[in-house]
């Protein structure tokens, strides 16, 4: 659920249309039962096709080039295409593909290497991969289960997640947008990441978080969060890109499209999965500044973030010819965006359209995209001009959603709809099932910042202090030494869930906060100073006893005649003495 979603849609829909009329499928036929089949079984071969293709030509090199038959290395050179694609084998019930793919990449793959890839792809490609196969791998009830498997693909998780921890040494939490695999981040990496790129890591890190019961993963990606909502603006707006050490936007248009729209995915989906109650308001205070800044019937504009001025205009049907009339953004790079909706909607509504919507995705696929070993990018929709290119998340996504809507109509036997769980889809359209591992029911009644004097004297926020920048040679229990944190190091700075002795602040449910004072969600931009940030090269060797600011900065409360009033001071540091 990435990308420019208007953009994408408008133009897989002119490839729909123009593609409609060669194949001569009429729009209006409607999809019966049986086609329905037929359509589940051609978007299986669909898959093989590219599948096999990459198998035989590209692996285990990143990504297929469909049209010559090669392989390419795009993101960090370690079977990229193999490891996205595990959870649809899986769904297709393959289990020859999918039992050889994990004892593969459970004896060969590996992350101390030299390469500088980006912390969102990789965790939602890599990590995501990894994660939601090791979890139908390890579980009889998915059908599935392999007997040799040992947790391989899980401890190279742990391992490739140890690696993206120096990202998120930046005194906001907002991690840097790439890493190094072996010596951390470099540096003269760029200060400046996409809201997205900092806000849709949490689904993937806290699996991982729960189910190696270390929770360092879950709560620097938290923070993350934490440090994107407390630079909003005061409309409840996020931009799309974001200096990670001072906090200030550098591009203040607000939407929901490139570089922003995996933000709001995830912080319903952590809700969600998690039932962490932090997420939840989050996600409805964002969404309503959404819905009355950004919603135009029957679209979405985007607005600058701090006026809600309009930057960029609603697209409307007599607006559709103008791509007709540019050079660019005429291509379609076999994304998964409508293909997805269409398939949600079709599972909310079971209205026959959205089939007909479905044939007609595949048809232009089959017509237009079909290369001699896989599926080919569009550069131009109009005359279907080629790309030797074929993204890892067409497998992971794209045919998985075309499947799924198919498979629907016609009996819905298959993982997702009839399997022993609920099932999240991560933004990579990983299977991400609702096991009483990883959705811990203490998890709906945790509140961080909740803190009450016994004395009912004051109100106040406790600051959520981490010690997120401690560097360790430790190993992470399974042999590997890894440049990154010792998970104590965080866990020492947690706050303390119960009572904090000797100060008389107690934990609980303090009478006249709101919900976002309750759960300790920040109304104050902290003032972060860059010059108190030590060097994030791992490289150096003093790093070790190196301290962050925190994280999230939360406003002092005061009681003031019986009413609350927001201190206009925004703390930073540990605690004072006299707090």
């Amino acid at each position: 659920m990435r990308g420019s979603v208007t953009w994408l849609t408008l133009n897989l829909w002119i490839l729909i249309s123009v593609c409609g009329i060669f194949i001569g499928k009429s729009l209006a036929e409607s999809v019966t039962l049986n086609e329905a089949r037929q359509l589940r079984d051609e978007v299986e071969e669909m898959f093989f096709h590219a599948f096999n293709g990459y198998m035989k030509h590209a692996f285990p090199r990143d990504e297929l080039k469909p049209k010559s038959c090669g392989g390419e290395d795009t993101l960090g050179g370690y079977a990229l295409t193999l490891v996205d694609s595990l959870d649809t084998l899986a769904l297709l019930g393959d289990k020859e593909r999918f039992a050889f793919s994990v004892e593969w990449l459970g004896n060969n793959l590996r992350f101390d290497i030299n390469k500088t890839v980006s912390v969102f792809e990789t965790t939602i490609r890599v990590l995501g991969g990894l994660l939601s196969a090791h979890l139908i791998a390890s579980d009889y009830a998915t059908g599935m289960r392999i007997p040799s498997y040992e947790n391989q693909l899980l401890h190279l998780a742990e391992d490739l997640a140890y690696r993206l921890l120096p990202a998120f040494d930046t005194p906001t939490g907002i991690p840097f947008g790439s890493v190094n695999l072996l010596d951390g981040v470099d540096e003269n990496e760029s200060k400046i990441t996409s809201t997205a790129g900092g806000g849709t890591l949490t689904l993937e890190f806290g699996i991982l978080s729960r189910l190696t019961n270390n929770p360092v993963f879950e709560q620097v990606t938290k923070n993350a969060v934490r440090g994107l909502w407390a630079c909003r603006s005061k409309l409840n707006l996020v931009g799309a890109h974001i200096n990670v050490f001072t906090g200030e936007w550098t591009q203040k248009d607000a939407g929901i499209g490139t570089s922003i729209d995996s933000y709001y995915e995830y912080l319903l989906k952590a809700f969600l999965l998690f039932g962490d109650e932090e997420y939840l308001y989050m996600f409805q205070e964002a969404y309503g500044a959404v819905m009355h800044y950004l919603f135009t019937d029957p679209w979405y504009v985007e607005v600058n973030m701090d006026s809600a001025a309009i930057v960029w205009p609603l697209f409307n049907s007599l607006q559709a010819f103008w791509p007709g009339l540019q050079q660019g953004q005429k291509s379609y790079p076999l994304r998964p965006e409508l293909a997805e909706s269409t398939y949600w909607l079709y599972k909310a509504t079971r209205d026959t359209r959205y089939l007909d919507v479905g044939r007609d995705i595949v048809s232009s696929l089959q017509y237009g995209a079909r290369c001699p070993c896989g599926y080919c990018h569009i550069t131009d929709v109009e005359n279907h001009k080629q790309e030797d290119h074929m993204e890892s998340f067409f497998l992971a996504e794209t045919v998985k959603y075309l499947w799924l809507l198919f498979d629907l109509a016609v009996g819905a036997d298959n993982l997702v709809e009839s399997g022993p769980y609920n099932y999240i889809f991560s933004t990579e359209g990983h299977l991400l099932p609702s096991t009483p591992q990883i959705s811990l029911v203490r998890e709906h009644c945790t509140y961080y910042g909740a803190y009450c004097r016994s004395h009912n004297s004051s109100l106040r926020q406790e600051l959520h202090s981490s010690d997120i920048l401690r560097k360790s040679q430790e190993a992470n229990g399974s042999g590997v030494h890894h440049r990154g944190w010792v998970p104590n190091a965080l866990l020492s700075a947690l706050p303390d869930r119960t009572t904090s002795s000797g100060s008389g602040l107690v934990k609980g449910f303090c009478r006249g906060l709101n919900h976002g004072q309750k759960i300790g969600v920040s109304f104050v931009k902290p003032q972060f100073k860059a010059q108190e940030v030590v060097s994030v090269d791992n490289r150096v060797a003093n790093t070790a006893s190196s301290k962050s600011n925190i994280v999230v900065s939360s406003p002092a409360y005061t009681e003031s005649n019986g009413s609350l009033e927001e201190s206009s001071k925004s703390e930073m540091g540990n605690p004072s003495p006299q707090q």
